[in-house]
């Protein structure tokens, strides 16, 4: 075949891929734009509690405020240890301080499961870049999922189990505190993973009775 047809070919083969259907390009601006919500809320407030974590806290109903410090829910839906967490507060915070750190992350990462080394070594990575940006951290433990329901399907019990047991020594490591979840009322979610209202009255009591503890009676 001689280089003329050669050509000839490759074009027709590009005006064809070029008109082949293509399903639509989806773009996360979730993400983003969540994360412009939460440098916002920051820029409004000194001395502020945040917590830092995924859909799960996203989704939460936090007060306002605890013992005179404003709470900012720096959820973040789909985010995991890998999503840079750290530089994002690193960035909104900017010369301020937060009062309080704590960390909800994991479900995500269990979602995609890595080995638990590769968690862990992530979440340490977290916990270095946060320890500038306040002299008090928490984290706290991965919600179970409820077994029989759709979105638990995608995330092994055992994966965040194994998780969830590397926590406390990570805590230690960091010099951070351990946030244990009580258990969860039989059904505690909404599709297997994202709570429900019986799940979030023991999460919310879980994280605020924790943040006082930390804050406020040392206060």
């Amino acid at each position: 075949m001689n280089p003329t047809r050669i050509l000839l070919v490759v074009c027709v083969g590009l005006a064809a891929w070029a008109a082949w259907p293509k399903p639509p390009m989806v773009v996360d601006t979730h993400m983003p734009t969540r994360q412009l919500i939460i440098a916002l809320a920051l820029a409004r407030f000194d001395d502020a509690i945040i917590v830092l974590g995924d859909s799960i806290v996203e989704a939460s109903t936090l007060p306002r405020s605890l013992c005179g410090h404003p709470i900012v829910n720096a959820g973040v839906g789909g985010a995991s240890t890998e999503s840079k967490l750290g530089a994002m507060l690193t960035q909104a915070l900017g010369a301020k301080r937060a009062v309080m750190v704590v960390v909800a992350l994991g479900t995500n990462d269990a979602a995609v499961p890595s080995s638990v080394g590769r968690y862990a070594a992530n979440y340490r990575g977290l916990l270095a870049e946060l320890a500038p940006l306040t002299s008090r951290t928490a984290i706290l433990a991965i919600p179970p999922p409820e077994a029989g329901l759709a979105e638990a399907r995608k995330v092994a019990a055992a994966t965040i189990e194994s998780y969830n047991a590397v926590l406390p020594e990570l805590a230690k490591e960091a010099g951070a505190g351990f946030i244990a979840l009580p258990a969860l009322p039989e059904h505690h979610t909404i599709d297997g993973i994202h709570l429900n209202a019986a799940g979030y009255e023991v999460w919310d009591r879980t994280v605020l009775r924790s943040i006082d503890a930390v804050v406020c009676k040392s206060a």
